[in-house]
């Protein structure tokens, strides 16, 4: 039996309460859009009247994935004329040779007089005449497409693969919205007037928390400001173009752990290598990925060599607490430098995939803390407020209730040092008062707490 025309569900997706497009993207237009499926939201929770609102947004949709399939084959020609046009300008003030090449240029994309109008001009094929347009514009340099730049300034940027994802996304996001609303995404046309109508839209485009939305807003302004370096623009057009951040309460922030919640992790029935996790992190105040990241050698003369992360500028050691010294000894003895210090989390083979390394050790925290009952979930809000970072917040906490000095507990977490004082002059504190840092850091009623057995590594199964 057929289906009711308005119990169809093909294109359409529930998304929260109301309906939503879903067009797949090809797989060989899928890098010139950024995306495996195109969506865009309905204003409708009923399905019958999705079904009758979704057939314009799906040729909409579809006419987007056509013209990646068929990219404009003439815009790098038309941009390398324009650049021979601009150099010939500068060194003689004479470009007549490069503009004849370009008009060559426009009759051929132009094609053939098809008819002539009652007027006597011609007639030529809608498509070619508007492909000529396009052309002469950008070879004559009256516009410049915004994605001029963007393979060199791609290649130029030196950002962790996540950041440049979003940096491309953000972009994919801009030219969509550009052909979604009919505006031309040209350099001397795109101005603030159209990069604020952007940010308007762009918060009612999708259920994107503010956060979120300021890291794309902030990806954009950051190419925009490598033009302005470049000279390709007048000015960022993005700056202060933000979205207000909910306030943060005592009772939706995330925080440390309890003592309690501590000892029930660390009592609890997780595998060998999660409890070694967990007291590395709850001992070093250190980041989940620069933990899995660590290699044998790393661990030598009673340091830990902790990689730069986030925005750290260097390598930092920080002495090895007593009650670690078993740990590392077990995960280091026998072994080689080069031997990671937790090969039961290995790094991402996927080639391409934007996953840290941490990805599955913390999929697997999250699961085992859930299971001995330490979460604490805010309503709307996707994170708990306590998670693996929770480790390193009650750290610093610790230290801090232990009368250690601030400048010392930043020194050891890979903090930046706030002041002249400190965060200029200052080369930091001294192994020794680092050492009296970290030891005086300890865990909830360590006695309590059952000791793990020790196992030589060829005991690892």
């Amino acid at each position: 039996m057929a289906l009711s025309r308005n119990a169809d569900r093909k294109f359409l997706e529930l998304h929260g309460n109301k309906w939503r497009v879903v067009v797949p993207v090809p797989r060989k237009a899928q890098a010139a859009i950024g995306k495996t499926k195109l969506r865009q939201s309905l204003p409708t929770d009923s399905l019958a009247e999705a079904n009758r609102l979704k057939w314009p947004v799906v040729a909409k949709l579809q006419r987007q994935i056509d013209r990646a399939l068929r990219p404009d084959d003439h815009l790098g020609q038309a941009l390398h004329l324009a650049q021979q046009r601009r150099d010939a300008v500068a060194a003689t003030g004479d470009a007549e040779p490069e503009e004849n090449q370009i008009d060559d240029y426009i009759e051929e994309i132009q094609g053939p007089v098809l008819a002539e109008d009652e007027f006597g001009e011609p007639i030529y094929d809608p498509q070619r005449e508007a492909a000529a347009h396009r052309f002469a514009d950008i070879a004559y340099s009256r516009a410049t497409p915004l994605s001029a730049s963007r393979e060199k300034y791609e290649a130029q940027l030196t950002v962790a693969p996540r950041t440049r994802a979003d940096d491309v996304r953000a972009f994919a996001y801009l030219l969509e919205w550009c052909d979604r609303e009919g505006i031309p995404a040209f350099r001397e046309t795109f101005g603030r007037r159209e990069a604020v109508r952007f940010h308007d839209d762009f918060a009612t485009s999708g259920e994107r928390h503010p956060v979120t939305l300021n890291k794309y807003m902030r990806r954009l302004s950051t190419f925009w400001k490598w033009m302005v370096r470049r000279g390709e623009v007048q000015s960022n057009i993005w700056q202060t173009l933000t979205y207000a951040v909910p306030h943060e309460t005592d009772e939706t922030e995330e925080r440390p752990f309890s003592d309690t919640e501590l000892k029930a992790l660390l009592r609890g029935p997780a595998v060998q290598h999660m409890h070694d996790l967990m007291r590395l992190a709850a001992l070093t105040g250190a980041r989940l990925e620069v933990l899995v990241s660590l290699k044998v050698g790393d661990c030598h003369d009673g340091s830990i060599r902790f990689k730069a992360a986030k925005k750290e500028k260097r390598a930092r050691l920080v002495p090895i607490h007593p009650d670690l010294e078993a740990i590392i000894l077990r995960r280091t003895e026998g072994r080689q430098d080069e031997d990671d210090l937790f090969p039961e989390w290995p790094p991402v083979v996927k080639k391409g995939s934007l996953r840290e390394r941490s990805f599955k050790a913390s999929q697997h925290f999250t699961t085992y803390r859930r299971s001995v009952g330490v979460t604490d979930p805010v309503e709307g809000k996707r994170r708990d407020r306590v998670n693996f970072h929770s480790f390193r917040r009650w750290f610093i906490t610790k230290a801090e209730q232990a009368d250690q000095p601030e400048s010392t507990i930043a020194t050891v977490v890979g903090h930046k040092r706030e002041g002249m004082t400190f965060g200029v002059y200052s080369s930091g504190p001294k192994l020794e008062q680092a050492k009296r840092c970290v030891e005086a850091v300890l865990l909830p009623e360590a006695s309590d707490i059952a000791v793990l057995p020790f196992k030589k590594p060829h005991d690892q199964r």
